[in-house]
């Protein structure tokens, strides 16, 4: 999460605002934020059995080598084509994010939407740019550390854990990726208040 955190430089929010069309940066800051914390979190619980942590490992060690990390800026939006990785599947924003959200995706940008203001098109779009990224962060570390898929389930859950100790959002993401529909979460997140909530999110 840190890592990926880090990734959100105030030039990466510039570039990724023009890619968006031109988006208020506060607010494509605040997106990006939730979306980065919604992938982990979603990740973290499809790897909390053998068979989905088996899953993600050999995703990550066929598709996801951490390459994309070494130029954001050219990697996402696909500026410079001759940036972007011979893998197809590297940068196949929403083919990642259906696989990694399912059925919730839409749900998810309805959610960040609502916390950031960002409007849901762009939201969406947002998410399909930055999924690669999360992707290319978690297959570096694998890579570098070694990690094999009980390894692997292990740091993304106590990634989530130590996040939820830092950020509010966290407690309302997780809510959102158990629930089974009944909006409950979207009702919470009316409750809070979307400034005070936007305001969490950029710390």
């Amino acid at each position: 999460m840190d890592l990926l955190q880090g990734q959100l430089s105030e030039g990466l929010i510039d570039h990724l605002s023009q890619n968006l069309g031109g988006a208020n940066k506060q607010q494509t800051a605040d997106a990006a934020s939730g979306i980065l914390s919604t992938m982990v979190s979603a990740l973290a619980k499809n790897a909390s059995t053998p068979e989905g942590a088996s899953s993600l490992a050999n995703a990550l060690d066929n598709d996801h080598d951490g390459s994309v990390l070494d130029n954001v800026m050219d990697m996402i939006g696909g500026s410079n084509t001759n940036a972007q990785p011979e893998n197809s599947r590297m940068m196949n924003g929403a083919g990642i994010l259906k696989h990694v959200l399912g059925g919730k995706q839409s749900g998810a940008i309805d959610m960040i939407s609502k916390i950031s203001g960002l409007e849901g098109n762009k939201t969406g779009n947002l998410m399909s740019m930055l999924a690669p990224l999360v992707m290319g962060a978690l297959g570096r570390t694998k890579r570098e550390q070694g990690l094999n898929p009980t390894d692997l389930a292990g740091m993304l859950s106590g990634s989530v854990q130590s996040a939820s100790n830092k950020r509010a959002e966290m407690g309302l993401i997780g809510k959102f990726l158990d629930q089974d529909g009944d909006g409950s979460v979207m009702d919470d997140l009316a409750n809070m208040g979307m400034k005070l909530f936007g305001k969490f999110l950029s710390k």
